[in-house]
């Protein structure tokens, strides 16, 4: 006859080990779970950020053009973008509103280029170094003109503006058209994020 084995509980460290690298790995998986949180909450900020201000670019940009409807020598600068103010500042009321805040912003003609930090912090985790990183992003939006017209030709008489072809769109424009006949600022121009 064999005598017993005194082995029992010899199982018990190895699953103490192992349930905490499990729990090691779960908290490391959290990490990074909240690092892509972060991440994300920076670039819906630099997105909405160079957004904002290339929309209210379009939206001087169409005002402009309506003010100068009766003289379409204006037009071709107005709808090319070489006229117009720079709405960094509008980059920076978005930022803010997505918790982030503008490291740059640049305007080029019919472009923003903004780049954004997010105000809060990763958090605490298992990862060394994590607790006190922000996240930063980085967005840029074009403004493309939509329209195309004819140049103004010395034939013609003063009260006749050129046809502006939008797209699929023809407008043919008078000078004592309500805005409500006139283009829309999304008619003259698109704003969209580029790479």
């Amino acid at each position: 006859m064999t005598p017993p084995r005194h082995d029992a509980g010899q199982a018990f460290p190895i699953y103490i080990t192992v349930v905490a690298g499990l729990l090691f790995l779960a908290f490391a998986y959290l990490a990074v779970g909240q690092a892509a949180v972060n991440r994300s909450g920076a670039q819906t900020a630099a997105d909405a950020a160079a957004l904002a201000a290339a929309q209210k670019t379009r939206d001087q940009l169409a005002d402009m053009w309506l003010d100068a409807l009766s003289d379409p020598d204006k037009w071709r600068a107005i709808l090319n973008g070489e006229v117009g103010d720079d709405f960094c500042s509008r980059a920076d009321e978005l930022a803010a509103q997505n918790d982030a805040s503008v490291l740059a912003c640049k305007q080029a003609t019919l472009a923003y280029t903004v780049k954004v930090k997010t105000n809060k912090t990763v958090g605490d985790s298992v990862v060394p170094g994590m607790a006190n990183r922000k996240s930063t992003a980085h967005a840029r939006a074009v403004i493309e003109s939509l329209c195309t017209f004819p140049p103004p030709g010395d034939d013609t008489e003063d009260d006749t503006l050129p046809e502006l072809t939008c797209g699929d769109q023809v407008w043919d424009p008078k000078p004592d058209d309500p805005p409500s006949r006139l283009p829309k600022p999304d008619d003259l121009f698109d704003v969209h994020l580029a790479d």
